[in-house]
């Protein structure tokens, strides 16, 4: 793996383009520089950078509970659609694993990378091939194959 996590991202990036999930992960612990590296390539390529917790939770105010269940895949489109760029850089996915709004946090970005090539920050780990969010008794936690997307592991490059 390059030194420089950006240009790594940047070359994945290329390489989405050829797959039916447009995805790329920056996988790290917290603090590990996910967002840094997102907003390099922010800077070098001109990708729209999108802090979702942030825009999800503005779009969620008014809705009750059952509503956020079943509009969050909607809410999330409008918030991607909303840009006219083919590149989206999303970080602070820290919403879409709360347990409240019954989600698929994995399946929620393939789906919005049909439409768009999405480089996202995910939380977590590589362990054993499987990509993980949380520790394994944590309420929030997820393991995952590793399939349909395409990822930078931060801590291989430490």
């Amino acid at each position: 793996m390059s030194k420089h996590p950006a240009n790594e991202v940047i070359l994945k990036i290329q390489q989405a383009s050829e797959l039916r999930y447009q995805l790329v992960l920056i996988v790290g612990p917290e603090g590990s520089g996910k967002t840094t590296v997102l907003q390099e390539v922010k800077a070098r390529i001109g990708a729209l950078l999108i802090n979702i917790s942030l825009e999800l939770s503005k779009r969620m105010l008014d809705l009750t509970e059952r509503q956020r269940i079943l509009h969050i895949p909607r809410l999330l489109d409008e918030i991607t659609n909303s840009a006219a760029n083919e590149i989206i850089l999303l970080d602070n996915l820290e919403l879409l694993f709360d347990m409240t709004l019954r989600q698929d946090p994995l399946q929620l970005l393939k789906s919005l990378s049909r439409n768009h090539t999405v480089v996202a920050a995910w939380n977590g780990s590589v362990e054993n091939g499987y990509l993980t969010y949380a520790a394994p008794r944590h309420p929030e936690y997820r393991r995952y194959q590793m399939q349909d997307f395409l990822m930078i592991d931060l801590t291989a490059t430490q």
